[in-house]
């Protein structure tokens, strides 16, 4: 059997030797106390399954998790760059799936799989990791650095699906078991840096068919008693209690308005003396008198509890991705909310600079490949990325190079974006929500998008959130931001962009692929940040 150390971005396909590690000042991998600090060893099997054991000091630092291929049939837009790895249907990999005995079954003889190491909370110094793997050894080198990184400064938003785990796991909405699962995966996007979570304070009018609802998950009752509404936000607090728990520090409030048009409300449950009624949703003008009365009381009363109970930030939605022939709609729904929103912070996904040329968006959230009027303009928006934009730009599809993932970290430090914002955490269902998928069958939304595009995280058993490769790469994606940013806080910002901004060629479309290269800057930028710590203490 032959066994390579590699680095977590490469992917191991199974028809070629995978490339070895290239040691980096001493290491093969290194970073900060509080990073998880990732390799692959990839190994040829001659059986299906190998026994894997980690030795010495690190081994109760050290997690394993086997990467599994998974079925893709979409991998990459019909005119897909040079950089894709594949382009056709196939199976290739991306789930890791943890290892907790020992053993790793499931294998193809004469295929290169590989194993994720992954290497979190060890002391500082530097350590051997020994891997043994059938009685095989491969060692590598981890250096640990005796700081933490501060958090995250920016917004780093991935929309999170609650009623895609209720309709998985087969349990009643906002039964226990559904707060257990809903806890579980907010606890696994915090792995990934997540920092503000999409609330359903009512069912979030998202990736849905008009005229079709999504399960209800409204965290806010409503309850209508003579003709008045009134509120019962218990529900609501208790999920400010768990993502204040957790370290979340910003909730965004769902969308106000249907997707695509803000033509409509989102769906809403009123409780009458006649049982819950579904009155606001496709059947509801974005300018309907009855929804701005419910709003009158809404949104005040919302800000209001929010104000009192929760400490972070709180972003207020209009509609997602509005384009320029939604500027009239999008304009008359603002208007039935501005007076209620005033001196709060409302930002939306869209890509038409007319709505900020024209001062209709407060805070635009870009996508990568429509950034450069806003750039030229003088602006510093958030940005984001979907199925859409599949070329030159980072994205984090299942046949895409990893550093195309990572890279990400680096760009938003450099560009100086405010947050980054993605709308497929566990997006769990067929395009448009027509029908639930199951994840492990189906990576490309029943065909609509390409793999990985709609979700991070897999539904493990019991409710145990399973990381796929691009989770734990985006994670690296952020720690390289959190570097970047420390860096600037210790010496300036000129200095920490220069370490990784590629000769001043680095924009959301143009970066290096050389997966070394991406590495050693990294590392540079730590030795930069140990040197300015050591001046500072001398």
């Amino acid at each position: 059997m032959q066994i390579v150390l590699t680095d977590a971005l490469e992917k191991v396909f199974g028809e070629d030797m995978p490339r070895a590690a290239q040691p980096t000042g001493g290491a093969h991998v290194s970073g900060f106390r509080n990073e998880q600090l990732a390799l692959q060893l990839a190994l040829l099997p001659e059986g299906e399954s190998v026994d894997v054991q980690v030795v010495g000091p690190l081994a109760e630092h050290t997690h394993l998790a086997a990467v599994r291929r998974v079925p893709v049939s979409s991998p990459a837009p019909e005119n897909a760059d040079a950089h894709y790895l594949v382009t056709e249907p196939g199976e290739y990999p991306d789930l890791l799936e943890p290892v907790t005995d020992g053993t790793v079954g499931g294998l193809t003889p004469g295929r290169w799989e590989a194993l994720w190491i992954e290497v979190t909370g060890a002391p500082a110094g530097t350590h051997e990791l020994v891997i043994r793997v059938n009685g095989k050894e491969q060692r590598a080198v981890v250096q640990v650095h005796d700081a933490e990184l501060p958090p995250l400064t920016i917004t780093n938003t991935h929309w999170f699906h609650v009623d895609s785990l209720a309709e998985y796991y087969g349990v009643d909405i906002f039964s226990e078991e559904h707060w257990a699962l809903i806890e579980s995966f907010l606890a696994s996007a915090r792995a990934m840096d997540v920092t503000s979570v999409l609330t359903p304070t009512w069912t979030p009018p998202l990736d849905t068919a008009e005229g079709h609802t999504r399960p209800f998950v409204q965290l806010v009752g409503i309850r209508e008693v003579d003709g008045e509404y009134q509120l019962d936000l218990t529900k609501l607090d208790r999920w400010l209690e768990i993502c204040a728990r957790l370290g979340f520090t910003g909730l965004e409030i769902a969308h106000l308005f249907t997707q695509w048009g803000a033509r409509h409300a989102p769906a809403i449950q009123v409780e009458t003396a006649d049982g819950p009624q579904h009155r606001f949703g496709w059947h509801t003008d974005a300018t309907d008198p009855e929804y701005r009365r419910l709003l009158e009381m809404l949104i005040p009363t919302l800000r209001e509890h929010l104000a009192a109970h929760w400490d972070g930030q709180v972003l207020w939605h209009i509609s997602d991705e509005p384009s320029a022939e939604h500027l009239d709609a999008y304009r008359a729904a603002k208007a039935q909310v501005a007076d209620l929103l005033e001196g709060a912070l409302v930002v939306d996904a869209l890509s038409s600079f007319e709505f900020a040329e024209q001062g209709v968006v407060d805070t635009p959230i870009v996508a990568t490949d429509h950034v450069e009027p806003f750039l030229a303009a003088g602006q510093r928006p958030w940005v984001y990325y979907c199925v859409a934009q599949g070329r030159d730009v980072a994205n984090r599809f299942i046949a895409l190079p990893s550093v195309r993932n990572r890279v990400i970290g680096r760009q938003l430090f450099v560009a100086g974006a405010p947050g980054f914002l993605h709308w497929g955490y566990n997006f769990w269902w067929a395009q448009f929500s027509l029908r639930p998928i199951d994840p492990f069958e189906e990576t490309c939304a029943g065909g609509a998008f390409h793999g990985g595009d709609a979700f991070m995280v897999y539904p493990g058993p019991e409710g145990t959130p399973w990381y796929s490769i691009r989770h734990r790469v985006f994670a690296q994606a952020m720690a390289d931001h959190r570097a970047l940013t420390w860096l600037a806080e210790l010496t300036d910002r000129q200095t920490a962009a220069a370490l990784v901004d590629e000769d001043g060629t680095l924009s959301y479309s143009r970066f290096s692929y050389d997966e070394h290269g991406h590495l050693a800057a990294r590392r540079a930028v730590d030795e930069a940040i140990l040197a300015a710590l050591t001046s500072r203490r001398s």
